[in-house]
């Protein structure tokens, strides 16, 4: 198990970024959350198997259609496993 810290700048507020990423996380079956941040980027903080990890990030830096992604900063981490699904956090 291993775990990400991304933080996504850009147009990913207000276009259903953070639904988008939910639902990536969720098909491959991380644990974690996504939160709009005060900056107007958003934070990301997923957990799981390196190889789906990686597929997220790939995910992450698509986006949905309606966004314009700027910049995706990835901090890899040791997983805590505390997560036990992945959702929007406000």
């Amino acid at each position: 198990m291993k775990a990400v810290h991304i933080i996504v700048s850009g147009l990913v507020q207000g276009v259903g970024f953070r639904y988008f990423i939910v639902r990536k996380a969720r098909l491959l079956e991380l644990g974690g959350f996504v939160r709009n941040r005060y900056e107007g980027d958003v934070e990301i903080v997923a957990e799981g198997e390196q190889g789906m990890l990686n597929q997220f990030i790939e995910e992450v830096k698509i986006g949905p259609i309606s966004s314009d992604i700027r910049e995706v900063k990835v901090k890899w981490l040791e997983a805590t496993e505390g997560f036990k699904e992945f959702d929007v956090k406000f």
